[in-house]
């Protein structure tokens, strides 16, 4: 069994340089940028090293507003098995993510999520200094990493493949919809024991919110906005047993960010004048997806009525034309004088008798 597993484990870890050679430019510029800071902290004073270019609770907002330590610190790591872990789940992102949202979307992604989750760890460190009164919250805590971009990650994974398996069988089977919470739950665990700071934590905790957000509300992909299907709910982060209270609170907050403007109601469009005879668009359903259904039921019922056609024989509507000549032959001695407006001559004993009709309808014998 160890075995096995060591294999396995040195199999992944071969495969790196080939996926890593295989990545977009922005997934392989991240991975530079976070190997060079991780050597550059060896060569300079480690805590000048962070107040430079990580993010101080107390100094990102003003009267310091030291703004560009929000695009310096997702690539600042003291830790390797940090670097470790922010490099594997960058290639995750390439190699699963970016197919589908594309180089430019990508950065937008990463840039969103490590920037909110930086701004929303420090409102979170002003509200504790507003509880304690600890100065050590806001200006020797330091922001930095890739944990908010993991964070968002898996919640992108859960968006896209979240009804797959993930570990485990049966009743502890864990879905892939279910790593949100398993890596926050983690965190939560190791900070506990005191393995990470609870910068990390918190880090964690803003960047799985604000991913949500943005996926949720703001993404525009395949011209619609957001993703508004039921199994992105907020509540569907959390156990089945605790999805309805949790759907109350997050549903109330909703109602009144939309009731100050904040948020936009979703609104439901049904479009009439597509190809199809109805065709019903809802928020956070891909269009391409909706035209492959419908081409496929169109198939389907295309199929259908060709086997009803060949299972029943229809008789030929046509009729062959019947010639002068036949006409003629058919007609019995006597028959032509049926009809009105024409000489019909007929002999009798050898008499010969002509019937002509005037033009005032009356018979005249000659």
């Amino acid at each position: 069994m160890a075995t096995s597993s060591t294999e396995s484990l040195v199999g992944g870890l071969q495969q790196i340089p080939t996926i890593f050679s295989k990545s977009s430019v922005v997934v392989k510029t991240v991975c530079i940028l976070v190997c060079i800071f991780y050597f550059l902290s060896f060569l300079v004073n480690i805590t000048a090293f962070q107040e430079a270019l990580t993010v101080t609770p107390g100094l990102i907002f003003p009267p310091s507003f030291r703004i560009w330590t929000l695009f310096t610190h997702p690539f600042v790591e003291v830790h390797l098995w940090f670097v470790i872990i922010d490099i594997a789940f960058i290639l995750v992102a390439g190699k699963l993510i970016e197919p589908l949202f594309g180089a430019l979307e990508m950065l937008i992604f990463f840039c969103v999520v490590n920037t909110g989750a930086a701004l929303l760890s420090s409102v979170i460190y002003l509200f504790m200094y507003l509880t304690v009164f600890n100065t050590a919250l806001l200006f020797a805590s330091y922001l930095h990493g890739l944990a908010g971009y993991v964070a968002g990650v898996s919640v992108v994974l859960k968006q896209m493949m979240g009804d797959q398996d993930l570990i485990g069988k049966g009743s502890l089977k864990l879905k892939i919809k279910d790593l949100p919470l398993l890596i926050l739950s983690l965190s939560a665990i190791l900070r506990v024991l005191g393995l990470i700071p609870g910068t990390s934590l918190s880090m964690c905790a803003s960047g799985l919110f604000v991913s949500w957000i943005y996926l949720r509300f703001f993404q525009r992909q395949s011209g619609t906005k957001g993703d508004m299907s039921d199994t992105f709910r907020f509540a569907t982060f959390f156990p089945e047993v605790m999805q309805p209270p949790v759907a109350i609170v997050s549903n109330t907050v909703y109602s009144f960010l939309v009731r100050i403007k904040i948020c936009k109601k979703q609104i439901r469009k049904y479009d009439v004048g597509a190809p199809s005879p109805i065709n019903i668009n809802l928020p956070g359903s891909d269009p391409a997806d909706a035209e492959r259904r419908r081409q496929i039921a169109l198939k389907a019922l295309n199929e259908r009525l060709s086997a009803v056609e060949e299972q029943t024989a229809w008789p030929s509507m046509d009729e062959q034309p019947s010639t002068p000549v036949e006409t003629t032959m058919h007609l019995l001695p006597g028959d032509s004088a049926k009809d009105s407006g024409k000489e019909v001559g007929s002999s009798s004993n050898g008499n010969s008798t002509t019937v002509n009709m005037d033009g005032a309808g009356e018979t005249v014998e000659s």
